[in-house]
């Protein structure tokens, strides 16, 4: 694997600031377009073969846990801080569920720790 697959859904059709960030990390991102598309994850996630999920919605839940439940992706939700993202990864989850952070930083730290802790180069 070199470069990182990373899908983002979120139930405002935003992501766009997150997916930014990831790209100038070095991943190929897809931001799922259209309200509600946090409910999507985990199926354009299988679709594309995705490495790594990120949803976002008020609870930062329901995206990632839906993922979860349909295709056993490990995940870890609610999360309101990039470094409860970066120690998800670190524990081995794959979607992240996030409240509303449509941010650069977020997309890009989080790339680059999948990156770190799979022993990858982008």
């Amino acid at each position: 694997m070199s470069v990182i697959k990373l899908v983002i859904g979120d139930r405002m059709g935003k992501g766009q600031k997150v997916g930014a960030g990831a790209e100038n990390a070095g991943a190929e991102v897809t931001v799922i377009p259209g309200m509600a598309a946090d409910m999507k994850l985990g199926d354009v996630m299988n679709q594309q073969q995705a490495d790594l999920g990120i949803s976002f919605c008020g609870s930062g839940g329901a995206g990632a846990i839906t993922a979860q439940t349909k295709y056993g992706y490990k995940c870890r939700y609610g999360m309101r801080s990039i470094e409860e993202g970066i120690t998800a990864i670190n524990d081995g989850c794959i979607v992240l569920g996030f409240g509303f952070m449509d941010k650069e930083e977020l997309g890009e730290k989080l790339v680059k720790a999948f990156i770190a802790k799979h022993g990858l180069n982008a």
